[in-house]
């Protein structure tokens, strides 16, 4: 389990990577992929929240995968975990999309 654990560090980090990205970016960037960026009123500071989502979710999704350092193999922890990551996913699209209309033109 400790593979599954590097797995969702792995996953992690590159999520962390898109919030630093995002929060030095200069131009407004977008959060779904192949959608083109809102027009906004301050970029800056829409960046910085776009970035802070991000930042909660890679350090919410890292959480999530700890207990896989314990468990054994054959363990319902896994479907737990899936179930909360789906959840969480969910709740960061929801967050991005009240983000989006505070700062939309």
């Amino acid at each position: 389990m400790r593979i599954v654990f590097a797995v969702f560090t792995l996953v992690a980090i590159l999520i962390f990577a898109i919030a630093i990205t995002t929060w030095k970016s200069e131009k407004a960037v977008g959060f779904f992929t192949g959608i083109k960026p809102p027009k906004v009123k301050n970029v800056k500071a829409y960046n910085h929240a776009v970035a802070k989502i991000w930042f909660v979710f890679a350090v919410i999704f890292e959480l999530l995968g700890l207990p896989f350092l314990w468990i054994g193999g054959d363990s319902v922890y896994g479907l737990i975990v899936s179930i909360f990551v789906m959840i969480w996913a969910l709740g960061l699209i929801i967050t991005y999309l009240i983000v989006e209309q505070k700062y939309k033109k």
